[in-house]
């Protein structure tokens, strides 16, 4: 099924935050921080600072991608769009407009983990967690564009 990625505009906050409360719903490990109106606001100012592509299948938000100059802040898919490479076309995506990201994946979140490190982000830092609003342990990630060979 064909996917397409566009910049992300005002309407699409409720998919998106949609899909990361659902995220957070799924997961036990995930504190209950926000409600699901809280989600789709915040998502929607990610969205008003110019940092989502969203991916669309057949006219549907299925995905997103935020980043936050070379940062990528979220990274999120809808259950039904997992396992089929939209994950990896928005990181390309992310890989294309700069020459280094980092991240940040939570050590439970073992399923991003491995997501990242096959797409070849490193591991460059651990933490306890007490930097971030779950205070859940996390790993720093970096990924640098391979230097292009000279003939």
């Amino acid at each position: 099924m064909t996917v397409n990625l566009r910049p992300a505009r005002s309407l699409d906050a409720g998919a998106t935050g949609e899909i990361l409360h659902g995220f957070a719903r799924e997961n036990d490990w995930m504190p209950d921080l926000h409600s699901k109106a809280e989600t789709i606001a915040f998502c929607g100012r990610m969205i008003d600072l110019g940092w989502v592509t969203v991916a669309m299948q057949q006219d549907k938000v299925v995905g997103f991608l935020a980043l936050n100059e070379a940062e990528i802040h979220s990274l999120y898919l809808a259950i039904p769009a997992r396992g089929q490479g939209i994950g990896r076309q928005l990181l390309d995506h992310a890989k294309s407009k700069r020459s280094e990201l980092s991240l940040f994946a939570f050590q439970a979140n073992h399923p991003a983990r491995r997501f990242y490190e096959r797409n070849g982000f490193a591991e460059v830092a651990r933490s306890d967690g007490a930097d971030n609003d779950e205070n859940l342990p996390d790993i720093k990630y970096i990924w640098k564009r391979e230097a292009e060979r000279d003939g």
